[in-house]
């Protein structure tokens, strides 16, 4: 049985990450599967003139965040954990509290649950304390906080290849083989 990785986009700025996740998994060989949010398809023409459809070169198949009876809301479906990428803090909020008015909500709560990995790439800045309460509780549930900042010591040449190198340290965070990840060696 193939085990998949869900991928959650939400509204949040940052829809360059997902779509760079996506590609990396595509090119990894990771089978995956992606849920999205009404405001992340409208961030996602937005920020890269993509449309959800045009993920659909990167991934398996697209869910909307109303199709409530979709697999990701089951724990019988074969993931093998989930990144929200980018989750924004409505979406942090409801997987602290384990609301889950949503497909999207309801798979983070189903990965937590069944302890599965969940990674959280929160994008936001600068964050309230609302925010970072809500940060621990979800790290207390089981989930990773993964926040969206960039390195700088691989000496990005330009903003496409600072948000790869941020998926491909992501990737490697979750267990992934990525070949030629420029690694820290000191001064």
């Amino acid at each position: 049985m193939e085990r998949k990785l869900l991928v959650g986009i939400t509204g949040a700025s940052g829809a360059p990450y997902a779509v760079a996740f996506l590609k990396l998994l595509k090119r990894l060989g990771i089978g995956n599967q992606v849920v999205i949010s009404r405001a992340a398809e409208e961030v996602l023409r937005h920020e890269t003139g993509l449309s959800p459809e045009d993920l659909l070169r990167f991934t398996e198949r697209i869910f909307r965040e109303d199709e409530l009876s979709a697999p990701p809301a089951s724990g019988s479906a074969p993931y093998r954990g989930m990144v929200i990428i980018p989750c924004s803090m409505g979406t942090l909020s409801a997987v602290a509290r384990g609301a889950a008015r949503n497909l999207l909500q309801r798979a983070a709560d189903v990965m937590l649950k069944e302890r599965k990995p969940l990674v959280l790439v929160v994008r936001e800045t600068p964050f309230n304390l609302i925010h970072l309460r809500n940060m621990l509780a979800a790290a207390e549930a089981g989930a990773t906080i993964y926040p969206a900042m960039p390195a700088f010591y691989h000496r990005p040449r330009d903003l496409q290849e600072m948000v790869e190198f941020f998926v491909q340290r992501l990737a490697e965070f979750l267990g992934l083989e990525v070949q030629g990840l420029r690694r820290w060696e000191g001064l």
